[in-house]
């Protein structure tokens, strides 16, 4: 578990799915996404999630607010086998649409990624954004991470932005 000021930062379990059901069922956060989900989807994902963690160590991790101890979203580290040609670990974050705009992505996404330098030795991550999702580049950048290169993944209709942060050395 990962805490912040204001957030717990710990795995998912099978509990969460309701909460998640606002974040991943609503088209508007779903929007530069695949597009609003299931509870069966859900279900399936948090399952996903769990296994993924236990072979690789690292995964998705709900966000929970401490005030109210209600999920509010995700955020975590995705494996992609081939971003450009390497494989990359990306840093990615969605919360429900009332969380917007007080600073929880960036306060979780910090600590994830400091998580991931400091305890895991990750030495590089990504976060991959479309490029008209102002509000997760604004995240990135705060972040310390740069616009490296455009990507265009399997299934999608146009490239995403990649970003990228590196420990120092």
């Amino acid at each position: 578990m990962i805490e912040t000021d204001r957030l717990l930062v710990r795995r998912f379990d099978k509990n969460d799915a309701f909460a998640l059901l606002h974040v991943f069922g609503d088209p508007e956060v779903m929007r530069f996404g695949d597009g609003a989900q299931t509870e069966e989807w859900i279900r399936s994902w948090i399952d996903w999630v769990l296994q993924d963690y236990e072979e690789k160590g690292h995964g998705p991790l709900a966000v929970v607010d401490k005030k109210s101890a209600n999920a509010i979203g995700y955020c975590g580290l995705f494996d992609f086998p081939d971003i450009n040609g390497r494989p990359e670990i990306e840093l990615g974050y969605r919360l429900l649409r009332s969380a917007w705009g007080q600073g929880y992505a960036t306060e979780a996404a910090t600590a994830v990624r400091d998580y991931a330098f400091d305890v895991l030795g990750i030495e590089r991550l990504v976060s991959l954004i479309d490029p008209d999702n102002a509000a997760s580049i604004a995240v990135a950048k705060k972040l310390g991470m740069t616009y490296a290169a455009d990507v265009l993944l399997e299934g999608y209709t146009h490239p995403d932005h990649v970003y990228v942060v590196e420990i120092a050395k």
